[in-house]
Formats: C-alpha cells, structure tokens, sequence
C-alpha cells in the first residue's frame, strides 16, 4: 500500500509539472515567435535546475515532498529529454555551434542553479 501512495504522489506530481512545463513552455514560444534557438526549453530546464536546488535543501528528509515535488513535478516540468531531442535536432540540421552553445549553457548554468538554489536556501 505504501508503494501505491508514493506511485500516486509522483503521478499527480508529474501531472501538474507536466501542465505547467507545456503551459510556460507555450507562452515562451508565443512570446519569442519560433526562434532557432531552444530558448523556451533551456529557460525551463534552467528554473527547474533552480527549483531543484531549493526544493532539495528544505525537503531533503520528507520522503512525501520529495515525492510530490522533487521526482513528481519537477522531474516532468526539467524537460530533459526534451532538451535531448532538440539537441539532435540541432546537430542534424548542422547547426553545430549552437548545439555546442546549448550544451555549455544548459550544463554549466543548470549546475550553478542547483548550488544557488541549495545556497539560497540554507541562508535562513
């Protein structure tokens, strides 16, 4: 019984993560028009990086925010796989550079948010 809690807390979790990723994701599109550049998704994955990093240091011993907001929400709101897909995009297209910038940008920005995240939280 307690696995099927932990599996519903991920569910709904990565229910809303999943809406609200969509949700900002499509504003941002609508906001920069279709630019060639993955903007919308590097954003996303930035502020769940981010979020993360917070989420981590307050929520660190309670295995239900975890759940719900760590592996649920913002597993499903990061977009990795997105970021992945749209990496080969890029490759294949032969737009390498950017490729290279999205890679570098996506990586060493998204790390230096969870510390900053984990950072900002540990001040209190």
């Amino acid at each position: 019984m307690q696995s099927l809690i932990a599996l519903i807390y991920v569910g709904i979790g990565g229910f809303f993560g999943a809406i609200c990723r969509w949700s900002l994701g499509s504003m941002l599109k609508k906001s920069l028009g279709d630019p060639s550049f993955p903007y919308p998704t590097l954003l996303i994955n930035l502020m769940g990086c981010f979020a993360i990093g917070i989420a981590y240091s307050i929520w660190e011993n309670n295995n239900t925010a975890k759940l719900f907001i760590i592996i649920g929400f913002l597993g499903s709101f990061t977009t990795f796989s997105t970021f992945g897909l749209e990496l080969i995009t890029l490759i294949r297209a032969g737009s390498l550079g950017m490729a290279a910038l999205y890679v570098s940008l996506s990586s060493f920005l998204g790390i230096f948010l969870v510390w900053l995240g984990m950072t900002i939280a540990r001040l209190n």
